[in-house]
């Protein structure tokens, strides 16, 4: 099939030419539940002709998945897909974020269902919004989560945009989270985490706002990862067996050194690693080489394992000593987005029980959330190990099944109470 090139609201679009679509594909019953699952999380009760949906398309089979399913039950589809940076080296490597690959493959999806596609050039806001911040943020001795980043500055942000400006009564991504209305009356939504514990995705879509949670749709939330490969299978889709993104996009061979080298050139000075007890054990050629908690090529050995404890940047030092040194039970945080129900000037004065991840791959771990002074503090019940600033506090329920997402906010500090 032709596809035609145009410039449409400065992004670079291809426009299929339209022809039906015939969706002859055979559904198992688990299939079909699946369907209903993912249809009633659109919550779109017009008809589904007269309702525009843009749907986010990174190339993966998820949010091709999503953008198909749209198509087959009716409505008027439109995909977006982001350019984000100078592919290079992340061209042709599987299990890269918003590569090549991945803009063609989104295309391809598009033209062989008749969907609308728009290819979004944000290199010079992704850039500047998150590459440079994660620059910055190693140099402070910090460990960033760009794709959170990312999440809130792009896709959250200018592509929730991009989609209204092109008609879009929501944007559906193939995210797995859910969201859902808070009451009957829609005007207040929540964010939930979702069905499938192993692909949940609510650890990097903390910074949601409230008012950007009415226009967006998770339809895979209530889906396990099984299922929508089943029915990209069944739908014929050629990224139905594609691998999922693992990696940092712009770090596709895991360098994170070189790149921070080439966006602040000279910035990366070797210094002293120093034991908490005060001995200098050796040398290091830059902290951004280091993250807290790591053991493994320090380069230094007293015996007993070493651990850094504390990325010193003012004064060029990393800091090492044992495992129990790296406990901690309080975190002072900053930047908080908050989803929950209360003003947090209104927070109990003992603390609001709830429950906090500090790491996609942990489980939540109870804790409280208290204001101090201005100060949003969380103390952890049963203390942590190898907590960073630069990483992400997220807030869940307490009293909904730990389902309901409260937000979160980015780690400054961390201290023994």
């Amino acid at each position: 099939m032709a596809v035609a090139a145009v410039s449409y609201f400065n992004f670079r679009a291809y426009i299929v030419p339209m022809t039906q679509i015939d969706f002859d594909i055979a559904l198992d019953d688990e299939l079909r539940g699946d369907l209903e699952l993912a249809r009633a999380a659109l919550c779109l009760d017009e008809p589904a002709a007269s309702q525009r949906v843009v749907v986010a398309m990174s190339g993966g089979v998820d949010s091709s998945v999503t953008a198909v399913l749209l198509k087959y039950w009716g409505y008027d589809v439109v995909g977006i897909t982001l350019q984000l940076y100078d592919h290079g080296e992340a061209v042709k490597k599987p299990g890269a974020c918003c590569a090549g690959v991945d803009i063609r493959d989104a295309r391809a999806i598009c033209a062989a269902h008749d969907i609308p596609h728009y290819v979004l050039d944000y290199e010079s806001r992704f850039s500047n919004d998150v590459m440079e911040q994660f620059a910055d943020s190693y140099l402070k001795g910090e460990t960033p989560v760009p794709c959170i980043l990312c999440n809130k500055e792009i896709k959250f942000n200018h592509m929730l945009e991009a989609a209204r400006n092109l008609g879009g009564v929501v944007m559906a991504t193939g995210h797995y989270i859910q969201s859902r209305p808070a009451d009957e009356t829609g005007a207040s939504w929540q964010l939930h985490t979702a069905m499938d514990d192993s692909k949940d995705q609510s650890y990097f879509l903390f910074t949601t706002a409230k008012s950007e949670l009415q226009q967006l749709r998770f339809p895979l939330g209530g889906l396990h990862k099984s299922s929508v490969r089943r029915l990209a299978l069944a739908f014929g889709l050629r990224v139905a067996d594609k691998p999922d993104s693992q990696d940092i996009c712009f770090v596709p061979n895991g360098k994170y050194g070189d790149i921070i080298e080439r966006l602040r050139p000279g910035s990366v000075r070797a210094g002293d690693i120093v034991h908490i007890d005060g001995r200098v054990l050796g040398r290091h050629d830059g902290i951004i080489h280091y993250t807290i908690g790591q053991r493994r090529g320090l380069k230094v050995a007293v015996g007993d394992p070493l651990f850094v404890i504390k990325l010193d940047a003012r004064n060029n030092i990393v800091q090492v000593g044992p495992r129990e040194a790296l406990l901690v039970n309080l975190i002072a945080l900053r930047d908080v987005n908050w989803l929950g129900d209360v003003s947090l000037d209104d927070l109990p004065l003992e603390g609001l029980d709830l429950r906090v991840r500090i790491r996609s791959t942990r489980m939540p771990a109870a804790a409280k959330l208290f204001m101090e002074k201005g100060q949003l503090l969380v103390t952890l019940d049963k203390g942590d190990f190898g907590v960073s600033p630069g990483q992400a506090c997220v807030f869940y329920e307490e009293d909904s099944q730990g389902t309901r997402v409260l937000g979160g906010g980015w780690i400054a500090k961390t201290a023994v109470s």
